[in-house]
């Protein structure tokens, strides 16, 4: 017998199964396989010994010990007993006892640690060790109410921010985890921590060093020289408004998102699509006759009340969690609609560029028409453009798009050219020619004297009520503004991070809800100066990142800048030429575009026709008709597309895979090689329950029911034999969550079920402290069902326990659900 043991003994036992041997928890098994005394064992370290945790300096961050020190520090034990005479012992010791396989949990059926079996209940198994333990955190235990919730209610309804940051928290169950996790690992401020969460400003402001300032200097004036002539452009072109409220955009909202922004690199500043759509705003008041088109104050007012209108949407969605919706439009609509503010750009600029502005105030409809109105106009009156404003015009834009391509080829070899500033030369170059040629005698529309349309840092009360008449016309389009600059920050927000791995601010965490708190701050403060909607850009923000800003400092320091500019400059801005502008704006119109053709061939390539159609009609609905129409059929298509997503049931029939018996897999895919079980339908549900999806369940069950498949055409005829269908298995791993509606439709369909004399069972169903078990047992389903026996681990124990309950039946027995499932368990 001894030389059985020592033939499967391991003749070089592992360091880890020797350190950490499960056994059961009691202290006698302990001393059994450790072979030591009571008063040995008494000398281990308690784990109420466990020492303090150090925190950081700002009170806030625990300074944890590396995986390797948790790892020693855990495995010490008496200093009496060392670790190799314990190694040998142990081996010693396990190979002379009369149960060593019981003992060692190897090669018996006592065995517990398989991969498929329980482990036993120990302080300490293979590596593992309890998540009480230190550098492991984990969720309040005292906390939780029967059903895994949260058991005080303040929690529940104003958050761990407001119930423990301003209230001051609680005891007992009243604590939450966040306050139970900063007590036990040392986080002495929490509400400085808090601060510094929802503030971010006191958490990067702490951590900024000297050695940031050079590098968010030099992105700060690189960004400067490319962006304040572009709000120039996008104020005076495209908003309609006088250039100086481009250059407040800035001036307030860089500097605000510095201070409440999650994401230290990105750039906030006005885009094309934000202005396009303002200007849309006063166009359609100027049509309207409630301004004249040379009235710049008034026209300055109404993009005020749009920017702040946008602004309030957009933080009434982040105080309201709404940060999710960034999800809500997808890349198709997103491309199509983008593309089609690339050439609605292009278009418009062709007119300034060519030098008929003049003529198109004349033209019925030729300036705030349609795009297809304006290429009619263009085509119609070529011939009349001007030629000096055209060369000046097309030169620039022919000029910035040369440099930008030299710029791309060269900047992976030479990084140090991303900081030529080439289009603040071009515009500088454009003035002083017209200085010195007097290009403003020859035709050419200059900017001319900014001071004159504007004082600078005028404030302005938005929603006064005289202006309610311009809110009724700038609501829904401050709506669809607040959502795509939206979009548009969080993409490039996603894509910069934290800068943490670039050696930069640490402990910052991107939060979509705060950053719509942050531009929505930021655009109502803009608004009060009648500034342009701004929002994060993400070519912006990686020219900042790519010329040394690591900070929101550098934001600051382009608030700074455009301070100085506003105050000290302008004078200088009178004889930049209007067409140089325009061909600025070209150049990110044609940017817009450029990613079009590869989004094109990838959905080609995949064969993503609806994603095609979508895109296509929304580019053709904003060319042909107005950028609302676009919006509007893109929004309504998108949403037609996520409700029909959400609420179309993805049941599935299983089969089971020849040769096993623990094994199904879904029929759908390959029902050549699965096997159906005679007697049984089983029925995968692989998502949560809600209203939405359970709408349709009853008729997906019945088309399952009648062919086997949910792919055959409802007309077709009951193929599958009803004896097949005595035993309903539905395997909900994968509801997750359920809502009172769809308890109620699933209590319906078991309803239906259990009259027809169908067994029901559920299998793999979530623990009995989940809100899914509770409302599967207070709707009455778990009673309706036979019990809890009726609810197993898998499939497998379904059906042996299906198969006693016919035995049962066929035999005439009477039995209870738990003698049938004690009587399957054991067959």
């Amino acid at each position: 017998m001894h030389s059985r043991k020592s033939s499967h003994a391991p003749t070089n036992p592992s360091s880890l199964r020797a350190s950490h041997v499960p056994s059961p928890s009691s202290d006698e098994a302990h001393s059994q396989v450790d072979g030591r005394d009571d008063h040995q064992n008494s000398s281990m370290p308690q784990s109420s010994d466990i020492h303090e945790p150090e925190v950081e300096g700002d009170g806030i961050h625990p300074t944890l010990p590396d995986s390797a020190s948790v790892r020693s520090s855990e495995s010490q034990i008496a200093p009496d007993a060392t670790l190799e005479p314990f190694h040998a012992d142990l081996r010693t010791r396990l190979l002379n006892h009369q149960n060593w396989d019981a003992a060692s949990c190897c090669g018996s059926e006592t065995c517990n640690h398989g991969s498929f079996s329980p482990r036993p209940d120990t302080h300490r198994s293979y590596g593992s060790f309890a998540s009480t333990r230190d550098g492991f955190g984990g969720r309040y235990p005292g906390g939780m109410s029967d059903y895994g919730g949260t058991a005080d209610p303040t929690h529940s309804l104003l958050g761990d921010s407001v119930a423990d940051g301003v209230l001051g928290g609680g005891k007992g169950k009243k604590m939450s985890t966040t306050q139970f996790l900063a007590k036990k690992y040392g986080v002495k401020n929490e509400r400085t921590m808090y601060l510094a969460y929802y503030i971010p400003f006191f958490n990067w402001i702490r951590q900024y060093k000297w050695s940031y300032l050079r590098g968010d200097l030099i992105a700060a004036l690189t960004m400067a020289s490319f962006y304040i002539p572009m709000s120039l452009s996008y104020a005076s072109n495209l908003g309609h408004i006088p250039p100086i409220n481009g250059l407040y955009s800035f001036v307030f909202n860089p500097l605000i998102y510095a201070i409440l922004g999650t994401c230290p690199q990105m750039v906030v500043g006005p885009e094309a699509a934000g202005s396009l759509l303002t200007g849309q705003v006063v166009r359609e008041n100027i049509n309207k006759g409630h301004v004249d088109d040379d009235d710049g104050r008034r026209n300055a007012e109404i993009a005020g009340i749009t920017t702040s209108i946008a602004g309030g949407v957009i933080l009434l969605a982040g105080l309201c969690r709404l940060g999710f919706l960034d999800s809500v439009l997808s890349k198709p609509f997103l491309r199509g609609f983008i593309s089609a503010i690339g050439i609605v750009i292009f278009v418009d600029q062709l007119i300034p560029e060519m030098g008929l502005d003049d003529l198109a105030r004349h033209v019925g409809g030729a300036a705030h028409g349609s795009s297809l109105d304006k290429i009619i106009f263009l085509f119609q009156n070529v011939k009349s453009a001007h030629g000096l404003t055209c060369a000046v015009s097309f030169g620039a834009f022919g000029i910035i798009m040369v440099c930008r391509e030299v710029k791309r080829r060269l900047q992976p070899r030479y990084p140090a050219v991303a900081y030529v500033p080439d289009r603040f030369i071009v515009v500088v170059l454009s003035a002083v020619f017209a200085w010195a040629f007097h290009w403003e005698n020859k035709g050419v529309d200059i900017l001319g004297n900014i001071e004159s349309k504007g004082q600078p840092f005028s404030v302005h009360f938005p929603f006064d009520f005289s202006h309610l008449k311009y809110a009724s016309d700038a609501f829904s389009t401050s709506f669809i503004i607040a959502l795509l600059g939206f979009f548009e920050s969080s993409v490039a927000a996603k894509s910069l991070g934290t800068g943490g791995d670039q050696a930069g601010i640490q402990n910052v965490t991107l939060s979509a809800n705060r950053e719509l708190v942050a531009l929505g701050v930021a655009n109502i403060a803009g608004g009060l100066f009648m500034a342009l909607p701004a929002f994060g850009g993400y070519g912006r923000s990686k020219v900042n990142a790519s010329t040394g800003g690591r900070t929101p400092m550098s934001s600051i320091f382009l608030s700074i800048i455009t301070v100085l500019c506003t105050l000290f400059l302008l004078p200088y801005f009178y004889y930049i030429p209007k067409g140089v502008l325009s061909a600025m704006i070209s150049v990110v119109a044609y940017s817009l575009l450029e990613e079009a053709p590869h989004d094109i061939h990838f959905f080609i390539r995949i064969r993503g026709y609806s994603e095609l159609l979508l895109m296509t009609l929304i580019f053709l609905c904003t060319i042909l008709w107005n950028l609302k129409i676009g919006i509007a059929v893109g929004i309504g298509l998108s949403l037609l597309r996520v409700i029909r997503h959400s609420t179309r049931p993805r049941i599935q029939i299983l089969g089971r895979v020849p040769g096993t018996s623990d094994k199904f897999e879904n029929a759908e895919l390959d029902p050549g090689r699965l096997e159906f079980v005679e007697g049984c339908l089983i029925v995968k549900i692989p998502e949560p329950l809600t209203f939405a999806n359970t709408g349709d369940l009853k008729t997906r069950l019945r088309r399952l029911e009648d062919h086997g498949t949910g792919r055959a055409h409802p007309a077709l005829p009951r193929v599958r034999k009803s004896e097949n269908n005595k035993n309903l298995i539905f395997d909900v791993h994968g509801v997750t969550s359920l809502d009172g509606a769809g308890a109620q439709v699933l209590l319906e369909i078991v309803t239906q079920y259990r009259e027809r004399g169908v067994r029901v069972f559920f299998c793999r169903v979530p623990s009995t402290r989940s809100d899914v078990w509770r409302l599967f047992e207070k709707s009455g389903i778990v009673d309706l069902c036979g019990g809890e026996s009726h609810f197993v681990g898998g499939v497998e124990e379904a059906l042996r326990l299906s198969e006693a309950e016919t035995l049962i039946g066929e035999a005439g027995l009477v039995q209870s659900p738990e003698e049938v499932a004690e009587a399957s368990g054991r067959a």
